[in-house]
């Protein structure tokens, strides 16, 4: 019984070996412009480590938005299994084809609450 726990426990911490984590060598990660981007530009690359993108969806990472925008929608976006959209005021849905829900500010990222608050 003993050996049958040191074997799985071995196994174990071999497959997790293979699992680490890190960050893009600078200038390098999938950004779409220059790494000499001038500031103040927006932060866009095609994915985000923490952040899955939306399934079956053309898009990309904003990152000043903190969301994914959709290629094919103008102002929806995702982040966190949730589809957001802007026309005159805020919805969400769990999925891009709806049903779209009212929301207010407190269910929208922050960013993007701000980036249409103007």
């Amino acid at each position: 019984m003993n050996r049958l726990m040191t074997a799985a426990l071995a196994a174990t911490l071999l497959s997790l070996a293979g699992c680490t984590l890190h960050s893009p060598a600078p200038g390098t990660g999938g950004t779409t412009g220059s790494p000499s981007a001038p500031p103040g530009s927006p932060t866009v690359t095609k994915s985000h480590p923490r952040f899955a993108p939306p399934p079956g969806v053309s898009s990309h990472w904003n990152g000043t938005l903190g969301v994914y925008e959709i290629d094919s929608e103008h102002d929806t976006y995702y982040r966190e299994r949730t589809f957001y959209r802007w026309q005159d005021g805020w919805s969400w849905a769990g999925t891009l084809q709806g049903p779209w829900e009212p929301v207010d500010s407190t269910g929208v990222p922050p960013a993007l609450y701000r980036h249409h608050a103007q």
